[in-house]
């Protein structure tokens, strides 16, 4: 396996990345009187996710690198919502995609900070 050596090498960056662009295209179909209410944060809160990881990267101690990584899994739950919410409202019935890419990045944050903080512990 090969080093980790910027935060673009990271899977869980990359994945998050796809999913923000992923809302991006899904928002551009949202009414228009949403611009700057549903569709901002949304985007906000993609955007963060892949952000906070790549943050994180740069963090020098394992507590916090896990703190941003923390960060990025409560603005992925904040998108859960708004996917939640945006098929409610009618904006959208196909979410399945973008909820299960949603999932994936779950998985990979919850992965990548216990090893982070698997590390500290040694």
């Amino acid at each position: 396996m090969e080093k980790v050596k910027t935060f673009r090498d990271l899977i869980v960056r990359q994945k998050a990345h796809q999913f923000v662009l992923g809302i991006y295209t899904l928002t551009k179909k949202f009414p228009s009187h949403e611009r700057f209410g549903l569709t901002s944060q949304f985007r906000r809160a993609a955007v963060s996710v892949a952000a906070n990881a790549a943050e994180g990267f740069r963090r020098r101690t394992g507590p916090d690198k896990a703190r941003f990584v923390t960060f990025s899994e409560g603005s992925l739950e904040e998108c859960r919502y708004y996917l939640i919410l945006c098929r409610d409202l009618g904006y959208t019935d196909d979410i399945d995609n973008l909820w299960n890419q949603c999932e994936e990045v779950g998985k990979l944050l919850f992965a990548y900070r216990s090893a982070v903080l698997k590390r500290t512990k040694k």
